[in-house]
Order: C-alpha cells, then structure tokens, then sequence
C-alpha cells in the first residue's frame, strides 16, 4: 500500500543518512544492527519533555473550580455509602453499582495521566488513593450485603 511505502521509503533515507553522519564524524565503534529507528534526537526530547509538563500543568487545572466533595473519590464513594445504607431501595432501583464507573472515570484518568508503568519508580495501580478508595468501597458493600 502507498503508506507502508512511504514510511518504508523513509526508514531507509532515515538509516542513510544517519550512517553517513556517524562515516563524517568517524565513529568507528558502530556496529550493524544496534542502532534503533525509534531513537529521539535531542530536540525531539525537549519538545516531548515539554509538551508532557504542559499536559501535566494542564491536568492540575481540570478540577480547579470544582468543590472538593466532588472530586474527591473517597468523599464521594462515601456520599453514595451513605446513601446506602439509609435508603437501600432508592439505592439499588437507581442501578448505581452500574453508574459508578461512569462517575469516577474522569475524575481516575486524570490521576492516570502521570502514571507510566514504564518508569522504575512506578506507583503500582493498587497503592494509587482512587484504586485503594474503590476497594474499601467495595470491600464496604460486600460486608452490608453479606449482612
């Protein structure tokens, strides 16, 4: 296909050019084969590295405005214990065990966008406050069922 052609043609012009970078400035310590496609040049780095900061900065201001009853899961995942264990009926007739992923999915991206489990020091799913939030919740709802 013409795509695959053209990203093909590429990756050739792209090796050549870069054999003949390193046949000017004599690097004799190359080897066939360990160089990578996918390697960055410095300037590629810095906008990376800046756009990400800016995405970051980005995300800290998503729910700046927003009362923190709201955007806190733990205190929301209590609001709805509560409303629970005073109201059952009302509870299970309004499905929320199925709204509840819709409701907090925005407010857990938005914790995810700095998570990379690439990086050494991750933090694993499980220890992340929203994910220990949840399972608390959880673990809540099964001993009152099981009551």
């Amino acid at each position: 296909t013409q795509g695959e052609d053209n990203s093909s043609e590429f990756i050739t012009k792209y090796r050549t050019c870069r054999r003949q970078m390193r046949e000017c400035s004599g690097e004799a310590d190359h080897h066939e084969g360990m160089s990578s496609d996918d390697e960055l040049t410095p300037t590629e780095v810095t906008e990376f590295q800046k756009s990400k900061d800016n995405v970051l900065e980005d995300s800290r201001k998503v729910f700046e405005d927003v009362h923190a009853d709201f955007c806190d899961i733990r205190k929301i995942l209590l609001k709805f214990q509560e409303w629970k264990e005073k109201f059952p009926d009302s509870y299970c007739d309004a499905y929320i065990s199925f709204c509840l992923p819709k409701l907090l999915n925005p407010l857990i991206r938005v914790q995810l966008i700095h998570w990379n489990p690439l990086e050494q020091n991750f933090t694993e799913l499980e220890e992340m406050p929203w994910f220990r939030a949840i399972k608390e919740f959880s673990d809540a709802k099964n001993i009152s069922e099981s009551k």
